[in-house]
């Protein structure tokens, strides 16, 4: 059984901390020391548990560290670990405190125990973000938890609260698994069959093939995947969680398998890491598995573009024309450039087949933005104001770093090509912005779009607060944030 379908929420037991037998975690803050259950487990360790809230080492702690005593006096546990936090915590403090309690015990379960005031979903959201591990391919499994129980006298309304951070973490989990998949396994024709078992969530899942994508005139995104031996495919996920009248919101994803670079090829060192450039699809899917597992009442559309760039006598080569489905015709100066030749056509055939309320694209689409921004921000490109703002405040509520970067006019000129209409790439100089002016090409200049640019963001070398080493699982929380807040709770997205 997964860690997730191993959560209790029970009421405060004091009987039921004083026999457990593994980790016990209390959340205090400051002032706790006169709650009654505090002073119940005091009186259990003889009047140790008070003195320790009360002890100059407690109080010098930060918000988020916490003290620790094995087999404590009177409990049956193995440890007792007394977490600080703050009696009015932010969102980020208390995720970022989850994931500090998930990995400073070696134990297979804790009993949590925490305050009615404190946010403790997101305690725990911290701790299932944190607990997450890819070891499918590990002879030895490292699983950091088996079994949570969490005791708060508000235990019934926590757990009817949870089932939305249940969800959610689900579509992390799903676009994390997506994106540590080594490129052998996760090649197009595997990613498309897992989306289409999106089905059994409710979501309705079409699977375009080369030969319908080419009649569309989706050429852009053929010629990225000329040179592989794996069929490029288009999906398209829907669910429709509102009225038919209502305008949906769309999410297209980069999906490029593995990204070798193509003729253009990339250096080998660090070219393991390409089988990452699929995130923006990730992130997309785990967002449509998040909504349709809490039953969102809006209506949103993911399109995801699956191709794989590699070297091969087929493939395209720089210098070459190829025209994309609006009709614009593009010369290659780098075939590294791919990405956006599959999201161009991917928002043209999203916008003429969909009369979209708004359009959000999610790549990692260049190196320039880590350049830029390093790995703590995603990019941000919008050309509409009040969706861009929304979607800032969302990912701010939900501790997902994101920076806005211009796209003015000049950078246009740019682009330019010799041959054809627009060249693929702008050369070295602004390069996010480039890539994010090009796209702007293909983009309805009256519906409200954001290209987001998650090439920091989505995978990681080293393990974060909430993040094992590898895919962090960036956007899907921010996302579905936005569409709770923005066209769930309020119809206020593009105001």
């Amino acid at each position: 059984m997964s860690l997730l379908e191993n959560i209790k929420f029970e009421n405060i037991s004091i009987e039921r901390i004083k026999n457990w037998n593994d980790r016990i975690c209390i959340v205090v803050s400051e002032g706790a020391k006169n709650e009654h259950h505090i002073r119940q487990i005091d009186k259990l360790m003889l009047g140790t548990l008070l003195k320790i809230l009360k002890s100059k080492e407690f109080l010098e702690i930060l918000n988020g560290e916490s003290l620790s005593i094995s087999f404590p006096v009177g409990l049956n546990a193995k440890v007792l670990q007394i977490v600080k936090i703050k009696e009015r915590n932010d969102i980020q403090s208390c995720r970022f405190l989850g994931g500090e309690i998930a990995t400073s015990q070696k134990t297979s379960s804790i009993l949590i125990l925490t305050e009615p005031q404190e946010k403790t979903n997101e305690i725990l959201f911290g701790i299932l973000l944190k607990a997450y591990q890819f070891n499918k391919y590990k002879s030895k499994k490292n699983i950091l938890l088996e079994s949570i129980v969490v005791l708060n006298i508000k235990n019934q309304s926590i757990k009817k609260e949870f089932g939305f951070f249940k969800a959610l973490t689900q579509g992390v989990y799903f676009c994390r698994d997506l994106i540590n998949e080594p490129a052998n396994v996760l090649n197009t024709i595997e990613f498309s069959s897992r989306l289409k078992l999106l089905e059994n969530f409710g979501l309705k899942v079409d699977v375009l093939e080369e030969e319908a994508i080419e009649k569309l005139g989706m050429r852009a995104l053929l010629a990225v995947g000329q040179g592989s031996e794996s069929p490029s495919k288009v999906v398209v996920i829907r669910w429709e969680g509102s009225s038919k009248d209502k305008k949906p919101l769309l999410l297209l994803g980069k999906g490029v398998v593995f990204d070798s670079g193509g003729i253009s090829i990339k250096p080998a060192g660090g070219m393991e890491e390409m089988t990452m450039d699929m995130s923006g699809a990730a992130v997309v899917a785990g967002t449509m598995k998040a909504l349709a597992l809490r039953q969102s009442s809006a209506n949103v559309i993911g399109v995801i573009g699956l191709v794989e760039n590699m070297p091969d006598g087929k493939a395209q080569r720089p210098g070459d024309v190829v025209q994309t489905m609006k009709g614009d015709t593009v010369e290659i100066i780098n075939t590294d450039a791919e990405g956006r030749l599959v999201l161009c056509d991917l928002l043209w055939f999203a916008q003429t087949q969909f009369s979209p309320t708004a359009v959000i694209d999610v790549a990692t689409l260049t190196g320039a933005v880590i350049v830029a921004l390093g790995n703590h921000n995603a990019g941000v490109f919008s050309n509409n104001e009040n969706i861009c703002k929304n979607f800032l405040t969302s990912a701010e509520l939900e501790a997902e770093g994101a920076w806005r970067l211009p796209l003015s006019s000049p950078y246009q000129k740019l682009l330019k090509s010799r041959v054809a209409d627009i060249a693929n790439t702008g050369g070295r100089a602004a390069g996010a912005v480039t890539a994010a002016k090009f796209l702007e090409i293909f983009v309805n200049p009256k519906t409200p779009w954001i290209h987001i640019d998650i090439a920091g963001v989505a995978f990681s070398k080293a393990a974060s607060s909430l993040s094992a080493p590898g895919a962090t699982g960036w956007g899907v929380a921010s996302l579905n944030r936005l569409i709770y807040n923005y066209m769930e709770k309020n119809n206020n997205l593009n105001d």
